[in-house]
């Protein structure tokens, strides 16, 4: 397949035709760079954390040097995944100043007769919007073939394709901006957190309310002790607000004409095409998504994890258990409680704290004649009466709880609470210490870029960890009511080879990590 080309307007400039062999000269170099190193690079999951040459010879052989070619003030921008959250980031990307001169979807909108689902629909304003922007469905041709024509890409594809399209662009020289979960899984998260650190690429993921000065300056006072020593953190939401909980597949349709389902598929199971998959309801699929888990925690859990996590030294879980109900061998649950204990740090009370999640419904159950989640009721999963002390818990998403009082939080309204207990009369507030960027989190990625601050605040060294331990709380969701004890250094649950599987997952044909990127 071909790249169309760009309608006549000034960033039509691009000449096509580099070859797909640079491509696989790229693999190849990939994979000497990696045998150079001392690293045989194999496929057997116990030697996958022998992977840290590889990665460092692959980022020494990126297409562009990202320090030879400088800052950029107008960077240029490929979206992969242009339709939903991806129309939502471009045009947050175009206001921060960027150009976007090249979209990847694998909805072809314009092939389509009728366009009636309203998420489809946005894809119409987005290629209306671009109108001059190339279009193809292939980010991974597309990265090739646009080379230095771009300067960074913006992910907003379904989980399972976030590793592939952030990990070719990073080696290709691109900056990146992905969404959460930054993976789908484990082993992806830590690949593309030590791959970015040594490209040296800007990095954000799209948790925007991390770029929110109250949620700076709370965990500014988290840090400084205004509820004392942390001992517990609680963090809650209403999703899932799409169906989960299914115990089997619904009935294949015919693929609609300007969709490539292979390539929406790529490197997970091949799963025949349904409406009730795509474009949306991806998120209720344990192949394509994280549940609403994955969907909320990098948003709701962030104030906590930041707050507990060191400079240069983020938070990881020592074990993880979970409760739940409803959940499949295909669907995440209906509801669940997780709960991770942490090792001491600076700000934590005695020799740890533990991090709680609740999310679903009560009483909900799957409706298969329908194809929904029926809440029964709003009964939302939430912390117990003791916990919320009297606050109303659809006001907050989130509760820090020290020695001394508790810190309840919103991402999205700067209206935090102090409970009574905090020692706020005699509390020495501290000084700012955290950059700002004025809730801008695309604009914190410009700047970045531009050189105008060193690196964003949500890039891939806290948000890889991040993700990690809120991956762990998925594979939890997995096996509940087992207690996982995680071995951070290892990337394994502690007598538990049998989940090596689920922390690295096999890639379908064409998508292998060793063949891709040497890893």
């Amino acid at each position: 397949m071909r790249l169309r080309k760009w309608r006549s307007n000034r960033k039509a400039q691009i000449t096509w035709g580099k070859p797909a062999w640079e491509f696989m000269m790229m693999k190849t170099a990939l994979k000497n760079a990696a045998n150079t190193a001392g690293e045989k690079v194999k496929l057997k999951r116990r030697r996958f954390l022998k992977t840290g040459a590889a990665i460092g010879a692959a980022a020494s052989l990126c297409t562009r040097s990202i320090s030879a070619r400088g800052r950029v003030e107008r960077p240029t921008v490929l979206g992969i995944g242009a339709g939903g959250r991806g129309r939502a980031d471009l045009e947050q990307v175009s206001k921060a100043g960027m150009d976007v001169v090249a979209l990847c979807d694998v909805f072809d909108i314009r092939k389509f007769e009728k366009v009636t689902n309203k998420r489809l629909k946005g894809l119409v304003s987005v290629r209306e919007a671009y109108s001059g922007a190339v279009f193809g469905t292939d980010y991974r041709q597309m990265l090739v073939e646009l080379g230095d024509k771009i300067d960074a890409v913006v992910i907003s594809t379904p989980d399972h394709h976030h590793f592939h399209a952030a990990m070719q662009a990073m080696l290709s020289g691109k900056h990146v901006y992905c969404q959460k979960p930054l993976t789908h899984g484990i082993w992806e998260a830590r690949m593309l957190a030590e791959t970015a650190k040594k490209t040296g690429v800007i990095t954000q993921m799209g948790n925007q309310a991390h770029a929110n000065d109250h949620m700076r300056r709370c965990v500014e006072l988290i840090r400084a002790g205004i509820v004392g020593k942390v001992k517990e953190i609680h963090a809650w939401t209403n999703r899932p607000i799409w169906p989960q909980g299914f115990d089997a597949p619904p009935p294949p349709e015919a693929v609609p004409p300007g969709v490539n389902w292979k390539q929406w598929i790529g490197p997970a199971p091949a799963t025949p095409y349904s409406s009730k998959i795509a474009p949306f309801a991806w998120r209720g699929w344990w192949n394509y998504g994280t549940g609403a888990l994955g969907d909320m925690a990098c948003h709701i859990m962030d104030v906590g994890f930041w707050s507990m996590s060191e400079a240069n030294k983020p938070a990881s879980p020592r074990q993880v258990i979970a409760q739940q109900r409803g959940a499949t061998e295909y669907s995440p649950p209906i509801n669940s409680i997780i709960t991770w204990d942490f090792p001491a740090c600076p700000f934590s009370a005695g020799d740890g704290f533990k991090f709680f999640w609740y999310d679903g419904f009560v009483k909900g159950q799957f409706d298969r004649d329908s194809w929904t989640l029926d809440r029964g009721g709003k009964e939302y999963n939430h912390p117990s009466s003791e916990v919320l002390d009297g606050m109303d818990f659809e006001k907050f998403g989130s509760v820090i709880i020290g020695e001394h009082g508790k810190l309840f939080f919103n991402r999205s309204r700067p209206d935090w609470q102090l409970r009574t207990g905090s020692r706020i009369e005699n509390f020495q507030w501290p000084d700012e210490t955290l950059p700002r960027a004025g809730g801008e989190n695309y604009g914190e990625w410009h700047d970045a870029i531009a050189g105008k601050i060193p690196q964003c605040q949500s890039n891939f060294s806290l948000a890889g960890p991040m993700t990690e331990a809120i991956l762990l709380g998925v594979l939890a969701q997995r096996h509940s009511d087992q207690l996982l004890q995680w071995n951070s250094e290892k990337l394994q649950i502690t007598g538990r080879p049998d989940l090596n599987a689920q922390i690295r997952r096999d890639y379908a044909s064409g998508w292998d990590a060793v063949e891709a990127f040497g890893l």
